[in-house]
């Protein structure tokens, strides 16, 4: 543990920043209908600020086709307006469109414990990737995702008499895709009504968005915007004194701070990413751990959220922490917006946020660390004080935060539109350049994601879908290139092999990584036991191997530092790839142990993620000629650099780290892609 520990001071200019809310999300473990339970509870629901609102908000969705809403997360708007409906025998199904799947089912737990129901039933469900529900509920959560691919089922969404757009602000790139085809929709369907929710956002440019008034005439707008005061907690922001080397150690070392001081509640920490969350838990942990064989006081119990975490390991963050001890919540950003965790008064935040960057130039897409803004900073503040005076420390100084942008910039405009253009062009919008979308995304990314998708076959020279591979490719929840991938391993004998491999590149964390010295040696020897020179997707497969040889065993897991809760998911996921592979016939057998058949696979969906070893002793781009360096945890980092290879994705940190490599041969280029490759020789 560092001696370093963070001071801080409050701004020069003090003030608070004011809550809305008390508690609006729970976790739900009751499925036997309770009576004092559901008392409780909705007494809990006439205290959200929604709820006096409710006769207003049925108005003027009778009223207008759009409703704008601005309301703090937690104000209630997600829980009660699609039951305000329900209640008031609106007819159809409502659906509420939420940007993480973790929003989604917890959300819909709340609202079946409201409504006295089991989730999953006719009155609650939600659907998310890899795991939806089978009826039609009258209320029904889902993400972004799963709302666009029901399009391609149900164009003008016939089956549903509302859709809510939930946390718009967070732009994120199926957002924007979803608020183009809903204003498309709206001009079909009049009856349709589209609620689009927020905590901070320019209500003023949506509502001119969705609004076909054209006259000039306020009696004849189609949108309005509708504002929902909450109750308001002061919140106390202290920043860092000086800027800190290590915002993982101030983080941990600020909790445990706060633990030993007198002051009560809950703390939340943010972080980037899941491998910094798992560093945090298992530093706290040790803390955790030193004071319960200490028998002392302010015992701790330490729990990681994010997006990919099992979701009964999610729940727990909702629960209440054992007597005697303070919960601390260590999350990713997915705790900014989507979810109320209750019980919350500090807020540690570490100033950084992972995103997403697309460079057109080598066509990859990089998930780089950058700071917040300062609306971001603003809704991290807003989770401290759900129940009283709350308290926020900012990992970062004055200086630092005047400097923040005002807004994130939407994902559309910084992301790689590939599976975005596919899922437009499943829709039936021939002309993706004119699509109306509420900040167009620049004209060099939607004519990358056209030529990737024409060289892989998805479209023909038109621009239309080509059938049967085109469709198909549409109606994968994955990466154009990894629907590629899994759509030809039939015609390779591989496809058992290559289930694996996409499952497995599904999740974030497969080895673990201790903090102590010793731990950290004896992982990278077990390691060793797993990895191959063909690579880290290879790699994979031998680690999914050995799990199921080992009945899937929590042992297992432990002793050769393997992530057991991902290891569950991968399963999951495989099996439900398998049944989709199986309804587009696609034999699923295996090559037996042949690697290049499987690597040729590979390279059929991937050819455009190619490398090759330059004579300066780096690797450069075969398009575009980026130099780009092999990630310190690929299994190649530490052996002889191979010549050619083709990777997964692209991590720009201090350079540009190749992850998921591939070990291929520079003539299956010329043999799987001569449409995009050809040879040449220079003098």
């Amino acid at each position: 543990m560092s001696d370093f520990k963070p001071k801080f001071v409050k701004p020069s200019d003090t003030s608070s920043f004011l809550d809305r809310n008390e508690s609006s999300v729970a976790e739900s473990t009751h499925f036997v209908f309770n009576k004092h339970l559901s008392q409780s509870i909705q007494t809990q629901r006439q205290r959200l600020p929604i709820f006096n609102n409710r006769n207003h908000i049925l108005y003027l969705l009778e009223k207008f086709q759009t409703l704008v809403l601005v309301g703090e997360t937690g104000c209630g708007k997600s829980t009660q307006i699609p039951q305000f409906m329900i209640e008031a025998d609106w007819p159809g199904q409502i659906g509420i469109c939420e940007p993480r799947r973790v929003a989604a089912i917890s959300l819909a737990n709340r609202v079946a414990d409201e409504t006295g129901t089991f989730v999953q039933g006719d009155t609650v469900g939600y659907a998310v990737r890899f795991d939806a529900c089978t009826n039609k509920p009258k209320i029904k959560y889902m993400t972004e995702g799963i709302l666009i691919r029901e399009m391609m089922t149900d164009p003008l969404m016939k089956n549903y008499a509302a859709i809510m757009l939930d946390e718009v602000h967070e732009r994120s790139m199926y957002t924007d895709i979803l608020m183009g085809l809903m204003k498309k929709i709206l001009r079909k369907r009049r009856e349709l009504r589209l609620i689009v929710t927020s905590a901070t956002l320019d209500a003023k440019e949506l509502h001119d968005f969705f609004n076909e008034n054209n006259t000039g005439n306020p009696k004849k707008d189609t949108a309005v915007i509708m504002s929902v005061e909450g109750r308001q907690f002061p919140v106390e922001i202290y920043y860092a004194a000086e800027p800190v080397p290590c915002y993982i150690q101030a983080s941990v070392d600020t909790a445990v701070k706060i633990n030993s001081s007198k002051s009560e509640g809950d703390i939340l920490i943010f972080l980037t990413g899941q491998e910094e969350v798992d560093r945090a838990v298992r530093l706290l942990n040790e803390h955790a751990a030193i004071i319960e064989n200490s028998n002392g006081k302010n015992k701790l119990e330490v729990l990681p959220m994010y997006g990919s975490l099992p979701y009964h390991e999610q729940l727990k963050v909702f629960k209440s922490a054992p007597l005697g001890h303070r919960k601390v919540v260590v999350a990713t950003n997915v705790a900014e917006t989507s979810i109320t965790i209750p019980g919350i008064v500090h807020v540690i935040d570490c100033g950084f946020v992972k995103m997403r960057w697309f460079n057109c130039e080598t066509h990859t897409d990089s998930l780089i660390t950058l700071p917040i803004s300062k609306s971001s900073a603003d809704q991290r503040a807003g989770r401290a004080g759900r129940m009283r005076t709350g308290k926020v420390l900012r990992l970062y100084n004055e200086e630092f935060a005047s400097k923040l942008a005002d807004n994130t910039p939407p994902e559309i405009v910084r992301t790689n539109l590939t599976y975005a253009v596919l899922q437009l062009k499943a829709l039936g919008i021939s002309n993706v350049v004119k699509f109306k979308f509420p900040s167009p995304p620049p004209i060099e990314n939607l004519k990358s994601a056209l030529e990737i998708l024409y060289a892989l076959d998805a479209i023909d020279i038109k621009g239309n879908l080509t059938k049967p591979l085109g469709y198909h490719m549409s109606e994968f929840a994955l990466d154009p290139l990894y629907a590629k991938v899994l759509l030809s391993s039939g015609e390779f004998g591989c496809s058992e092999e290559i289930l694996t491999i996409i499952s497995m590149l599904q999740v974030e964390v497969i080895f673990t990584k201790p903090s102590s010295g010793k731990s950290s040696i004896n992982a990278r020897i077990q390691k060793r036991l797993f990895e191959v020179e063909e690579g880290d997707l290879i790699t994979y497969l031998n680690v999914y191997n050995g799990f199921l040889q080992s009945d899937m065993a929590r042992e297992f897991c432990h002793k050769n530092f393997l992530n057991y809760k991902s290891l569950k998911r991968v399963v999951e996921i495989r099996s439900r790839l398998q049944k989709v592979l199986k309804n587009y016939d696609i034999p699923i057998v295996s090559c037996q142990r042949s690697t290049e058949t499987v690597n040729k696979c590979i390279v059929n969906g991937l050819f455009p993620n190619a490398a090759y070893l330059h004579g300066s002793g780096v690797y450069k781009t075969v398009r575009g000629d980026i130099e780009l360096y092999v990630h310190p945890d690929s299994v190649l980092y530490t052996i002889k650099q191979p010549q050619w290879v083709v990777f997964c994705e692209v991590v720009h940190t201090t350079k540009l780290y190749m992850r998921d490599i591939t070990v291929i041969q520079s003539d299956w280029l010329l043999e799987l892609a001569p449409h995009f490759y050809y040879k040449t020789y220079l003098e």
